[in-house]
């Protein structure tokens, strides 16, 4: 690929605009498809016009040359592999003697193409094989002795298929832990790369990988009883469950009734990059929701959301961990379901201090029950109240739900020590 070519930008099958890069300048450029808004279809789809300008002339970014967004749009650079995926695209490449310092942004989203979470999809894409089923061990044996190995990995001395298979499943679903993006035949059980399938015959999951064993603890398992937990308290969570007692399998939100669905995380959306303190608020993402006119169930989902991640320790609630889900419908935004809720620390390491990824009120840690009510106040959530008492109270039923699925108690006892308990009264 010439290195100032350009992509095409499409969802629901419709070509939305060309994305180019200027590698001299460094810098991108935009450019919304006439056709599209002269249709007056789907025009929502990117909604910041801060970020992006309902017009056909070309746009240019040169802001946001950072780690987060590599110089690309936010709503484009939400497509990106994130940590553990740049792991497995760098091991990939090297055993096809190609070497990542040399691929560009654009390169990168022609080797996303149509296999990215969500529903936006890149052209012209690199060629990669069709599905063939995979073995879940073999996956995990695999992943475990590239992150184990390193810089002293050769990658051509890996298993070619299963490296593949690797590559396909776990360099597009975001975050840092190893994950894989399966597909389950309702009729047959076979279990299929899930980047390209979304068919309806398939049950499609996001599988977070326990490779720790040597730690003497399933974080896998942890984030198990978290989700049991919030779902318990009225987090809508999708459908998520163990597979062997060990890798925590959760259904894709972005992947419903045989259709793709369109979703962008807070950053995606807003640009503002999730490893800046000064843009990481909870205030922040309410104030999103207000501006894509999301129901009041969904301001008030995030309250519930925010409240437990306070209460039992859920530091990590940075701006990528919260996404808002496009309904092509009615070309309206809601607040995506929770994900990524669980204990973010290793339990068995004694830390000196615990700071959150989102500020509250001006805070991020000591937190208060006065702080929780002002953003009561302030996103005039009713019963809020009552939130915190069902929260707070609820600590102990967390505790028999960690017990029974398995949890050592030793490691159950670390993480509740974090806890954060108010007076209520």
């Amino acid at each position: 690929m010439a290195k100032n070519n350009i992509i095409t930008v499409t969802c629901f099958g419709i070509e939305i605009g060309r994305i180019g890069l200027d590698e001299n300048q460094q810098k991108t450029y935009f450019q919304y498809n006439a056709d599209f808004l002269n249709n007056d279809v789907f025009l929502n789809i990117f909604p910041n016009h801060s970020i992006v300008k309902k017009t056909s002339q070309t746009q240019v970014y040169n802001k946001f040359n950072n780690d987060t967004f590599k110089g690309l749009p936010p709503f484009i650079a939400d497509s990106l592999p994130d940590v553990f995926g740049n792991i497995i695209f760098k091991t990939w490449l090297e055993a096809n003697n190609k070497n990542l310092n040399q691929i560009t942004v654009l390169e990168q989203l022609a080797y996303v193409s149509n296999r990215g979470m969500g529903a936006i999809e890149y052209l012209p894409s690199k060629e990669i094989s069709s599905n063939t089923a995979i073995n879940l061990n073999e996956i995990t044996s695999l992943v475990k002795e590239v992150l184990n190995s390193k810089n002293d990995l050769k990658a051509n001395a890996l298993n070619a298929e299963a490296l593949l298979n690797v590559f396909k499943i776990g360099s597009s679903a975001g975050g840092a832990r190893p994950k894989i993006l399966i597909s389950e035949n309702k009729t047959t059980g076979e279990i299929i790369p899930g980047d390209i399938e979304y068919a309806k015959d398939f049950n499609h999951y996001l599988v977070k990988l326990s490779i720790d064993e040597e730690e003497n603890f399933n974080k896998e398992l942890v984030e198990y009883a978290y989700y049991k937990h919030a779902s318990f308290l009225g987090i809508e969570m999708m459908a998520s469950h163990m597979i062997e007692d060990k890798h925590f399998c959760t259904t894709r939100f972005d992947r419903q009734n045989g259709e793709k669905k369109h979703i962008l995380t807070v950053s995606g959306l807003t640009g503002w990059d999730f490893k800046d303190p000064i843009q990481s608020s909870y205030e922040n993402i309410f104030d999103l929701g207000l501006y894509l006119k999301v129901p009041y169930q969904d301001i008030e989902q995030l309250y519930k959301r925010m409240v437990f991640n306070v209460v039992f320790c859920n530091a990590d609630d940075h701006l990528k961990n919260h996404s808002f889900l496009f309904n092509k419908n009615n070309n309206a935004w809601n607040l995506a379901p929770a994900y990524d809720i669980t204990y973010p620390f290793n339990p068995l390491f004694n830390y000196k201090r615990k700071t959150r990824a989102l500020s509250i009120n001006n805070k991020r840690t000591d937190l208060s029950m006065k702080d929780l009510l002002h953003i009561a106040e302030k996103y005039t959530i009713k019963q809020a109240q009552n939130i915190i008492a069902n929260t707070l109270n609820s600590i102990g039923i967390w505790e028999n739900t960690a017990t029974e699925i398995g949890v050592p108690s030793k490691i159950m006892e670390s993480i509740k020590k974090d806890f954060v308990v108010f007076d209520t009264k």
